[in-house]
């Protein structure tokens, strides 16, 4: 099986757009629809990239990262935040709290498959 993707987005339609469109792209992923759970199911399933939306209920996607940064059994799992276009602030916040990249929506999906792949490449997983 490919590399293991962990989706966390509150927006089904979103969240299934982007698992489809990795499927396609031969990567098995898994699904959160919130931070909290997010957390929970990269601790659990040890994935080899977490996409992460940045807002989100029960847990922002930053606050969702910065536990995972600091937990030895996730630390080293890259986390890449999905966030609407033109926030800067957002996204310095989000390098701060451990993030390996920005993917900005909307995108369109060969060029989010893309992304992913060079991340992981970049990433070595």
């Amino acid at each position: 099986m490919g590399k293991r993707v962990l989706i966390v987005e509150d927006e089904r339609d979103i969240r299934e757009l982007i698992a489809f469109t990795l499927q396609l792209g031969g990567l098995e992923t898994f699904e959160a629809g919130n931070g909290e759970a997010g957390v929970a199911m990269a601790t659990e399933l040890q994935p080899d990239l977490v996409l992460m939306d940045v807002r989100m209920p029960k847990m922002t996607g930053f606050e969702a990262c910065r536990l995972l940064k600091t937990s030895p059994a996730t630390k080293a799992i890259p986390v890449v935040f999905l966030s609407a276009k033109g926030q800067v602030s957002e996204i310095q916040q989000g390098m701060e709290s451990g993030a390996l990249e920005y993917i900005l929506k909307p995108f369109a999906p060969d060029e989010l498959l893309k992304q992913v792949q060079d991340i992981l490449a970049r990433a070595g997983r």
